[in-house]
This record gives C-alpha cells, structure tokens and sequence, in this order.
C-alpha cells in the first residue's frame, strides 16, 4: 500500500515532475488536478498563519487506498495519485495534490470530484491551526 503523505508542503516542482512522468503514456487525454492550499483565515479576529496536519497515518493511507480502488471502479482513469502533506504547512502553500489521469476530460473531471469529497469526508486528517500571535485550535480535515 502506498504512502500518501508528503512531510511538510507539497512543492510546485513535486507537482511539475508528477506531470512529466506521464508524457509517456500517450493513451491519456486529460489530466485534471486538484490542489489545496492553506487559506490565511481570520478566526476570533486571529490570523492562520500555518496548519500542522497530523492523522493515525496507517488508517489514513488504507482510507486513500480504498478511495482509490473505489475512483478506478467508478470512472475510467489511466492513473490516480493522491498526495497530503503531514506536518507544518503555511498559508499559500500546497497540502493537497488530486491528479487524475484518462484518456477524456469529463472523466477526469468528474474522478477529482469524486475523490476530493472522498478524501474530506472519509480521511482522518486533522489540522491545528497556527495564529500569528502563537496560538492554536485544532480543526477537522472538511
């Protein structure tokens, strides 16, 4: 089974290099991405300046494992990967990364649906919030 999680943020060059390695497979048509992004949300009139993500990481990966088993049976992908950061990431950075891959575009469209709301609903990942004045509330992964 593998590991979904990526210590800390997940780098724009992560995502170029995922992208490159599928110039080869010359039956896909479309690829659709997802990326979440830490927001610098005002809470209790607090600014986020970071989200350290921590989750039961054994539970979480056999969770993506099964939303990924589930989107193959569903919709006619290519490939699917699935990457979340753990640990600290600060606001503007990447800590989701959806990449669906098939040889149509509302396939592949319809698939990161899909798998984003699974990931939301199902994933146990959890977020502590980190404000600018050193404090913290811990926040569901919704």
């Amino acid at each position: 089974m593998k590991n979904c999680f990526k210590e800390g943020a997940i780098t724009p060059e992560f995502i170029a290099e995922s992208i490159a390695h599928h110039q080869v497979k010359t039956n896909i048509g479309a690829h659709q991405i997802f990326l979440g992004q830490v927001r610098n949300d005002i809470i209790d009139n607090k600014e986020v300046v970071a989200i350290d993500y921590s989750s039961h990481e054994e539970m979480a990966n056999k969770m993506f494992h099964t939303i990924r088993e589930n989107t193959f049976d569903k919709f006619d992908l290519t490939c699917m990967h699935i990457y979340h950061s753990i640990g600290l990431v600060k606001t503007g950075e990447l800590c989701l990364f959806v990449f669906a891959s098939s040889a149509h575009r509302k396939t592949a469209q319809q698939a990161i649906e899909f798998i984003v709301e699974e990931i939301k609903t199902n994933v146990p990942v959890f977020g502590k919030e980190l404000f600018k004045d050193n404090s913290h509330v811990w926040k569901v992964n919704k």
